[in-house]
This record gives C-alpha cells, sequence and structure tokens, in this order.
C-alpha cells in the first residue's frame, strides 16, 4: 500500500462515517414529518422481513402528516401494527386503501433528550474518524520502520491526513448543528 492508496482509503472510510451518521440522524424524529422516518421499519411479506418503502408508496401529505399506500391492499393492517410497534411512538390512522401517520408535536423535555442524543451520535462519529486517522498513522510510522517511504514523506502525509480528518470534523459539527435547529424549531 502506497501513501495515495492510504490517503484515499481514509478519505473514503471517514466519508462513509459521516453517511453513517446522516442516517442515524434522518431517523431521529423532529416534529416535522419525513418519509425517512418509517425506512428502517420491517414488516413480514410473504415470510422475508421487508421495509415499508419496499411494499408501499411513501409520501408527504403536508408538514405533519405521512401517506403510506400498500401496494397490495391486504398489507395495510400488518404496516399499521408495525408502525404502532416501533419505537417511534407514532399512531397511525388507516383510511381503506391508504395509512395516514400524524406526527405528534414534541414537547420541550422530549427535544431536549433528542438533542444530547444528536450530540451523542455526533461524537461517535468523531472518534470513529479519529480512529481512522490513528490507523492511518500508524500505518506511515510502519513503513518508515520497514524503509517504504522517508520520514519528510511521513510528515507530509500525517499533515494531509489531519487536514482530511480536520474537515470531516468541521462537517459533523455543521450536520448536528443543523440537526439541532431542526429538533428546537417549534
Amino acid at each position: 500500500m502506497n501513501i495515495d492508496e492510504i490517503r484515499l482509503s481514509i478519505e473514503s472510510k471517514m466519508s462513509k462515517s459521516v453517511d453513517v451518521l446522516v442516517s442515524n440522524l434522518a431517523k431521529i424524529r423532529t416534529g416535522r414529518a419525513h418519509v425517512g422516518i418509517l425506512d428502517h421499519i420491517s414488516v413480514d411479506y410473504y415470510g422475508s422481513s421487508t421495509s415499508i418503502n419496499k411494499i408501499a408508496n411513501v409520501n408527504l401529505l403536508d408538514a405533519r402528516n405521512i401517506q403510506v399506500v400498500p401496494y397490495e391492499k391486504k398489507m395495510i393492517n400488518v404496516i399499521d401494527k408495525a408502525i404502532r410497534e416501533s419505537d417511534l411512538g407514532l399512531n397511525p390512522i388507516s383510511f381503506g386503501d391508504s395509512i395516514k401517520v400524524p406526527m405528534p408535536p414534541l414537547t420541550e423535555e422530549r427535544r431536549k433528550n433528542l438533542v444530547k442524543v444528536v450530540k451523542s451520535e455526533g461524537e461517535e462519529t468523531k472518534v470513529a474518524v479519529r480512529n481512522i486517522r490513528r490507523e492511518a498513522n500508524d500505518l506511515l510510522k510502519k513503513m518508515v520502520k520497514d524503509k517504504d517511504i522517508s520520514e519528510d514523506d511521513e510528515k507530509r502525509s500525517q499533515e494531509s491526513i489531519q487536514k482530511i480528518t480536520d474537515h470531516n470534523i468541521v462537517l459533523i459539527g455543521q450536520i448536528i448543528s443543523k440537526k439541532e435547529t431542526e429538533i428546537m424549531a417549534i
């Protein structure tokens, strides 16, 4: 493995860590409706666990309501039950061939707890990014020890890796800040 491969590898790994953060934050419910909130809910569909968005059309009715229209009418009760039993605290309402999922407003206390969860997710991602940096730096030290690269190359590479790390830490901070603002907005 050479220096360029190491740099590309850490950029990719750090980018994936940030993507996981964004995905995890999308599951944290704010007072506003968004279709991604139902993505992790699965239902039994002919013997296999399938996410709701694979067996139904999920879209927004307005800022506070999601509409779920199953492709097969007989799945309405199954989807309704899965949404009720999820950890999201939602109460779906069945309307013949569709389900309306109203998003209840959040209390101030619940908002503050969600902000703590968001900050915790952000810290975990920052730790993951720093661990990726540490692994890359350890690899560079090994390469110097094995005389594959010079100490000057190691220094330049460490500076490059630090810039990539700093960029991702700032990006994580921006994502967290945006989500906090979204949660605290009434």
